[in-house]
């Protein structure tokens, strides 16, 4: 197990997943559109594309070049976690449903976990690429969290990462009140028993959103909303996104309350309102 976590080596990682990035967008954009685009049906009834299974294995043979001691967790093509104490999260294409209809918002997720003596797990570098909006955010812990906007104006000119230009720092917002927040999510499905006092936070919010997948909390991140919740995700869904909320300043945690990415739901709030959309939905 890997006990200690070096500076230098967080910002080789975080090097190596923009390029694992770079890669998937080639990839994601080439597809994203495509008349011959093939669309099949998992056994649990999503849709997955030829896309999909493309950039998971793009990223899984580059990380076996590169990362040889490492595990990796993927969406399409099953899990290993090794024994090193470090594995890769991927979500080839977050969104598949918005890339198979030709709205822009899908991003590939890439994340890394470390994993301590004890054995308990703490992502330290996430990237979630979205081309289709010409965005990147990225974050390695203790570095701050960051978005890159893309010079091309559209995916015909996008031409690979020297299009990337106008890195950001970002950082969550200072509402403190319910009555003065934003609040992002994507639909009423899956709620169960937390669907009643979510619909009375909404109620009771500044103003409310389906913006839905990865970009409501990439926009807690920027401080653009305040909140962002959903209330069933798997681990690949959220890796990536936990630690460039974190470093963002906010907080990350379950619909419980639990932190980290790995309670099967996410809440991504600007830390001054936790507290408070935590006990609310679970009144």
């Amino acid at each position: 197990m890997n006990a200690g976590i070096n500076s230098l080596d967080l910002r080789d990682d975080l090097a190596l997943a923009h390029a694992l990035a770079d890669l998937a967008d080639a990839i994601s954009l080439d597809r994203y559109q495509a008349q011959d685009l093939v669309i099949t049906t998992k056994p649990d009834n999503t849709p997955v594309t030829d896309a999909d299974r493309a950039v998971e294995t793009a990223i899984r043979e580059a990380l076996a070049t590169h990362r040889q001691s490492d595990g990796l967790v993927g969406e399409e093509f099953g899990s290993d976690k090794g024994t090193s104490g470090r594995y890769w999260v991927i979500d080839p294409i977050d969104g598949t449903k918005n890339f198979m209809r030709g709205v822009p918002t899908w991003a590939t997720l890439i994340a890394l976990v470390q994993v301590d003596a004890s054995g308990s797990e703490e992502v330290v570098v996430g990237i979630a690429s979205a081309p289709g909006l010409a965005r990147r955010w990225s974050a390695a812990k203790g570095h701050g969290a960051f978005v890159r906007f893309s010079g091309a104006t559209s995916t015909d000119d996008f031409d690979g990462p020297e299009q990337f230009n106008n890195e950001k720092k970002i950082s969550v917002s200072k509402v403190s009140a319910l009555t003065d927040a934003s609040i992002s999510y994507s639909d009423f499905v899956g709620w169960g028993d937390r669907l009643e006092p979510f619909q009375k936070m909404l109620a009771h919010a500044w103003r409310t959103r389906g913006i839905g997948d990865f970009w409501s909390h990439m926009l807690v991140a920027e401080g653009a909303v305040d909140i962002a919740i959903e209330p069933s995700l798997a681990v690949w869904d959220m890796a990536a996104l936990d630690i460039i909320v974190r470093e963002a300043g906010g907080s990350f945690t379950n619909t419980a309350g639990h932190d980290g990415p790995f309670g099967g739901s996410g809440v991504s709030t600007n830390g001054l309102l936790h507290n408070a959309v935590i006990n609310g939905l679970n009144p």
